[in-house]
Formats: structure tokens, sequence, C-alpha cells
């Protein structure tokens, strides 16, 4: 290994451990323990807590989606990402200990729904810079091996850390530090542990990983540069065939996976009768298996590309997907759902790093918020279906068929892409 390699491995080891450091909000606030406190807990009736937080998840994630293909242009033109990087832990960090201070009264709900709105805001930006970093540091034929580390240390972060809050304070009769059950403070604790567990864990990214050097302009001159790209890139998009059908593919995609993290916990307790300790140990394995399957796929993603490993990604979880609404018991979708998991990892890593190889290399900020926007752009899709569909069939299993049909269309968009896209050699 040569000198200039050792550091530059270090910083890629730094930056891995941000995923970890971050996907515990993802876990714990998002999807499992405050959501469900949030509408159990605070609003009024459980259908007002569900539609509150459903309203409030989508509203910030478009605001962040506008916002990373704006601010993205304008780092790739400014240069350093850290900073704004930086804003966006901070800005997460603040939202998720401000948990705390949400009593489990009806008049705080708006405040539960704004403070949670903030946090997620500045996850959901800061992955647009991550991920921008990630294609400076890893070399092309190696950005699948470190997008597939990443995501996996990932999930295994927000695994840890949910099994962290389940063992100290939220199952114990006695929470430590004494915490008052009939304030939910077992429960309002949760906020702090994730923020705390952020800061800690990205400290790395921000003293190791050494940045883009900074472009002395004016800021005038930035912005006005910075837009006149965006509009280039906007326009790119709708003539690039190979970009245009690569995004709706992954829109699909994570519509299907949006909808899954979003409604499969429903799914779980109404069809199969599992408590929300079950659903929260159903989530752990989940979360196991993905990372599992995000590492188990790295290497695939450099070697066969990662087109091919989405395809394989996307055929398992139709199979396993398929098979978990069939399932005639708790034990059948219990195993089927984790290994289902194994083929959630490796699709989100290897969009990532598809997008990374596609995306100019003066334009890459800018181009993951475009992904990201893409992404968000229709979210609401997913969870309308399956309402609709629910409804007219009066049955869970059959309600939840339209996640099925986003991984078919997005596998038959990504099959007609060339074989060569986002393969490890130079860009075309």
């Amino acid at each position: 290994m040569t000198r200039a390699a050792a550091p530059r491995t270090r910083e890629l080891w730094a930056w891995a451990l941000f995923d970890w450091a971050t996907s515990p909000f993802a876990a714990i606030v998002v999807t499992f323990v405050v959501a469900t406190y949030v509408a159990k807990a605070v609003a009024a009736s459980e259908v007002e807590g569900q539609a509150a937080w459903g309203w409030a998840m989508s509203a910030s994630s478009l605001v962040a989606a506008v916002l990373g293909i704006i601010l993205g242009a304008i780092t790739d033109v400014g240069g350093p990402r850290k900073p704004w990087l930086f804003l966006c832990v901070m800005l997460q960090a603040a939202g998720t200990a401000a948990i705390w201070f949400i009593l489990p009264e009806p008049s705080l709900l708006l405040f539960a729904l704004v403070v949670v709105a903030i946090a997620n805001v500045g996850s959901e930006l800061g992955s647009v810079f991550n991920n921008a970093i990630l294609a400076d540091l890893a070399p092309r034929d190696s950005l699948g091996r470190w997008s597939g580390f990443g995501w996996g240390l990932g999930y295994i972060g927000g695994l840890v850390c949910l099994v962290v809050a389940l063992v100290v304070f939220l199952q114990p009769e006695v929470p430590l530090f004494g915490l008052d059950k009939s304030s939910m403070e077992q429960v309002r604790i949760v906020g702090p542990l994730v923020a705390l567990w952020l800061v800690t864990f990205s400290l790395p990214l921000f003293l190791v990983v050494c940045d883009r050097p900074g472009i002395v302009l004016p800021n005038r001159r930035i912005i006005g540069t910075s837009i006149r790209n965006l509009r280039t890139t906007l326009r790119d998009v709708l003539r690039d065939r190979i970009l245009a059908l690569f995004l709706l593919a992954a829109m699909l995609s994570a519509d299907g996976l949006g909808t899954l993290f979003a409604l499969g916990g429903i799914y779980a307790a109404g069809t199969f009768g599992m408590s929300l300790a079950e659903v929260l140990r159903f989530g752990i394995l989940l979360n196991l298996t993905a990372g599992i399957g995000a590492w188990m796929f790295a290497k695939v993603d450099d070697r066969l590309g990662a087109r091919t490993t989405i395809l394989i990604g996307l055929s398992g979880l139709l199979v396993c997907g398929l098979a978990t609404l069939l399932a005639p018991n708790r034990l059948a979708f219990e195993v089927i759902g984790g290994a289902l998991g194994l083929f959630v990892g490796p699709v989100q890593s290897a969009i990532r790093s598809l997008m990374a190889r596609l995306a100019p290399p003066d334009r890459r900020a800018e181009m993951f918020g475009v992904l990201a926007l893409t992404g968000r752009a229709t979210s609401f899709l997913g969870p309308m279906l399956v309402a609709i569909v629910t409804t007219v069939s009066g049955s869970q299993r059959i309600g939840m068929a339209p996640i099925l049909l986003f991984w078919l269309l997005a596998m038959s968009i990504f099959w007609r892409l060339p074989a060569s896209a986002g393969s490890v050699g130079p860009p075309s």
C-alpha cells in the first residue's frame, strides 16, 4: 500500500462509520419507537396520529429533497461538503434531542411533528452530501464495496442502538436513571440517546476525512454558476436515456421499499396478531439480515456491476415478498421476512454506487440531490395504492400486493439499461 492510499482507506472507514451514526434515527424515530409513541400516546387518536405523522414525514422529506438539489449544486461549484454536512448533523441532533420534551399530551402533537420534521430534514439532506463524499473518496472499482459496507454497517448500527433502547429503557420494570413511566420518560429518552449516538459516531468523518478544497469565488458568482449548472443537469437528465431510466427505476424501487417500511409493521400486527414487542423484535431481525445482505453483495457490485446487483436484489425481493404474502402462519412469515431483508440492503447500496458512477465528477452532490427528489416525489403512491386495494379487497394480504408491482416495474426498467451501466470501467 502506498503512502497516498493509506490515508484514503482510513478516510473511507471514517465515512462508513457515518452510516452507523445516522441509521438509528430511521430505525428508532421514524419507523418503530417514536412513530408509535406519537400515534398512540400523543395524538388524540391513533388514526389522527398516523395521518399526521405521515404528512410530517412526507413534507419534510420533500423539503429536504428540493434543498438537496439546490445546495448540492452550490457545493459542486463552491467546493467543501463537510460544513454543509455538519449543519445537517446539528439540525438532526437538535430535533432528535427535543423528543425528550414531547409529553404524552394531545396539545403537544404539533410540537412533536415539528421537531421530528426538522430532524428528518437534517437526516435526508445530510445523506445527499454524505453520498457525494463517497464518490469523492472511493476509486471507481471499489464504489460498490464501500457503499455496501457502509450500508451494512448502518443497518447493524440501527440494530445495536435499538437493542440498547429496548434493554436499557423500554423493557425494564425500572428503567435506568429511575425514569418516570407515568410521563413516558422511558420512551422520550430515546430522542437524546439517538442524538448522542449521532454526534459521537459522526465525529470520525469530520476529524479524519479530507474535504475538497474551497473555490475562492464571490458568493454571487457561486450561486449564479450553480443555478446555471442546475438547469443544465435537469436538461441533461431529460436528454440522457440511461440516466432518465435509472432515476425512474430508482424511484419505483424506493416507493416499494418505503411502503414496506411504513406499513410492514401494521401488516404483521394485523395479519399475524404480533404485539409491539414482537414487531420490534422482527424489526431487529430485518435490520440484521439487511446488513448481512449489503455486506454479502458489496463485492458482487464491483465484480458484476451495480445493475446486475440491483436485478438480483429485486428478484429476491419479488420472490420473498410474494412468499410473505402467502405465508400460512407467523413462523413462516418471520422466516421468509428475514430472508427478504437479505435483498433490501443490496438494492439500496447498489443504487447509491450506480449513481456515483453515472454522475459527472463535477456534479455529484447535485445528482444525488436529484436522486433524492425522485425518490421522494412519488412516495405517497405506495401507501395510497395499498389503502385503495386493501379497502376494495377487504384483505391486508391482497392490499400489500402493490409493493410487488413497484418492484416488478423497477426490475423491468433496470433490465432495459445497458449491461455496462454502473460497471467498474471508466465512464462513457
